[in-house]
């Protein structure tokens, strides 16, 4: 009896953790939210193609840079015919979402910043906290937070 050679088989959901690094629970969540796909055996087991390990390492990659997995998961949907990323598309995708980083990064920066004046000042005024109030903003509408009140009146569904 011939073997399959091992480049070409698929994996088990255990390898596919093993290789990948990520946990079973994480890969079923994974394809739950169409990120990868398997295929099933007639015993009802998974199996991975080989280019799913490509598509979790894209997934993690992805996720540790802070990237939320329905941005992920447009970006895998924008490729052409489902196929895995390749080196050409991490760099335009990383590119894409440089600026959203650069963002968040300096909204960080900001409130720590911040937060390292309140602890100084230790007043945690509501009335001056930029933490609290940034800007007293909604002073203009009254006494009392505002946006609960606001939301209060909404109509009921």
């Amino acid at each position: 009896m011939t073997q399959t050679p091992t480049v070409h088989r698929e994996l088990t959901v255990g390898q596919l953790a093993a290789r990948s690094g990520a946990a079973v629970s994480a890969l079923h969540f994974y394809e739950k939210q169409g990120l990868i796909r398997s295929r099933r055996t007639a015993g009802n087991q998974r199996r991975y193609t080989r280019d799913a390990l490509r598509r979790v390492a894209f997934i993690r990659a992805s996720q540790r840079v802070g990237i939320p997995l329905s941005v992920i998961k447009e970006a895998l949907e924008s490729l052409p015919d489902g196929r895995t990323p390749n080196r050409e598309d991490w760099a335009r995708l990383s590119a894409r979402w440089r600026a959203e980083l650069d963002f968040r990064i300096d909204q960080l920066t900001r409130l720590r910043d911040d937060l390292t004046d309140c602890i100084g000042c230790g007043c945690l005024s509501l009335d001056r906290c930029v933490l609290s109030n940034p800007a007293d903003r909604l002073s203009v509408e009254g006494p009392g937070p505002r946006r609960h009140l606001a939301a209060e009146r909404l109509p009921r569904r």
